[in-house]
């Protein structure tokens, strides 16, 4: 029912907004990795709420709690669940939109689909759904690193109008998190804290772009055809709440190229690798990786609650107006850049496992006959 993401590395996400708590269910992590409850805090303290001026105000401290799977401090090789409670849900903020529809938000659409919904914080809907992937994410991503070296780093390219001019190839983690919106530009991002700050004050929403750079991946990751490799990347971070476009390497400026000017020539580097003189392509040709860094970038459209009144209708098709209350993020943007990583991860890290399932066998088998060839 949707609730599912990946092939050999699987993560199932549960829970609303407003409930008991939001988790994640992670099947098919490789056993005896160690893994503490401390890890994956420090990627859910990026992604909470309340930690700046600019982002929601709501007040939680997303603990997590590992349920199983984990037995003094290692993966066992079975399901891993892992739990955060809710602490600071307000339902009463939204009594007005259990009959009222939000505009631009999915309130509407969950009712002709189930004909029922947890209006209290948008219940699924809600980007603390986003929790469960962020702690999935933090696994994946220590797997990828102790496997092939693989380093993921995101941040803000641009809020609205503001576009900041990031080297992919070199931006660093402590560049990223040196400031509260997450872009590794400081000039640019004092502006764009100083435009979501106005933003809020004007009790209205904007939106930008986080780009999302892969590095050290090995070649052959993804799968011609329907499993290319940018597709599962364009699947798991469209699937992102507030998501609205998706780019890799040139992305929609490739249009604008000919042939002779977009192609990534080859040449032999010092150690004799195939390498490319360009990366247009993002790290991937023909839907598997190429050894290049992977460059992704995700537009993410203005929250949908605000707090300007707007025309809606209610659950039984009366027009209305809607000034809405409660606590949201006047851009998602800065706390999107550890979903975006986490996604990444999750996928780079089930196309690893993948390829090791299909190719590394054969590899192996091939190996041992050489070795008993006479």
């Amino acid at each position: 029912m949707g609730n599912t993401f990946g092939h050999l590395f699987r993560v199932t996400t549960f829970g609303e907004s407003h409930g008991g708590g939001i988790g994640v269910v992670i099947d098919g992590c490789p056993p005896r990795l160690e893994i503490s409850e401390a890890e994956i805090q420090q990627e859910l303290d990026r992604r909470r709420p309340g930690q700046s001026k600019i982002v929601t105000p709501r007040r939680e401290s997303d603990s997590c709690e590992i349920l199983s799977g984990v037995f003094e401090g290692k993966t066992l090789g079975t399901p891993i669940a892992i739990l955060v409670r809710n602490q600071d849900a307000r339902s009463q903020d939204y009594n007005e939109i259990a009959v009222k529809y939000r505009p631009s938000h999915a309130d509407a659409t969950y009712d002709a689909k189930y004909g029922i919904r947890n209006w209290q914080g948008g219940g699924r809907s809600s980007a603390r759904e986003t929790i469960g992937r962020v702690a999935a994410g933090a696994i994946a991503k220590k797997i990828l690193k102790l496997a092939a070296g693989v380093e993921i780093v995101g941040y803000v390219k641009r809020i609205k109008d503001i576009e900041a001019i990031v080297d992919p190839n070199t931006v660093t983690l402590e560049q990223v998190e040196s400031n509260i919106v997450r872009c590794p530009n400081p000039e640019c991002a004092e502006r764009m804290i100083d435009l979501i700050d106005q933003t809020r004050r004007d009790k209205d929403s904007i939106g930008g772009v986080v780009e999302c750079v892969a590095r050290n991946v090995p070649k052959g990751l993804g799968d011609p055809v329907f499993d290319k490799l940018e597709a599962e990347l364009a699947k798991g971070v469209m699937s992102l709440p507030a998501s609205k476009g998706f780019e890799i390497g040139s992305g929609f400026a490739g249009t604008l190229l000919t042939g002779s000017e977009h192609n990534d020539e080859y040449y032999i580097d010092e150690n004799g690798e195939i390498r490319t003189a360009t990366n247009r392509s993002g790290g991937v040709q023909g839907g598997i990786s190429n050894g290049e860094n992977i460059i992704i970038r995700v537009a993410f459209k203005p929250t949908a609650t605000i707090g300007k009144e707007q025309r809606t209708v209610t659950q039984t098709g009366e027009e209305t107006t809607l000034a809405a209350k409660g606590r949201h993020d006047p851009c998602v943007v800065p706390r999107a850049v550890p979903m975006v990583e986490a996604m990444m991860a999750l996928v780079l890290c089930d196309r690893l496992l993948c390829h090791h399932g299909q190719c590394g066998l054969p590899l192996a088998l091939n190996q041992n006959l050489a070795a008993i060839a006479p």
